[in-house]
């Protein structure tokens, strides 16, 4: 029978896997160069009042429950009413 060696493991990063986020940066820095966030933008946006009004909800839901907004991260509260 053939033991295995350490070498044989496949690397198990945990939740810091660099190599995972490299290459999830590459391909959305190749999805924003294409010129595809804007239609991608118009696609994902509510159909209908209803619509819009229910991902409201669920925003105001979800940031009910988060610590707050990430200061290293600018523009990401552009546009937004800040929410007690």
């Amino acid at each position: 029978m053939k033991t295995k060696r350490v070498e044989d493991k496949p690397k198990n990063q945990g939740e810091g896997d660099r190599e995972a986020a490299r290459r999830f940066n590459q391909d959305q820095k190749r999805f924003v160069d294409a010129g595809r966030a804007p239609e991608a933008a118009r696609r994902a946006a509510p159909r209908d009042a209803d619509e819009k009004a229910a991902l409201e909800r669920a925003e105001t839901e979800g940031r009910s429950r988060a610590r707050g907004e990430d200061p290293t991260v600018p523009g990401a509260n552009a546009g937004r009413a800040r929410r007690a």
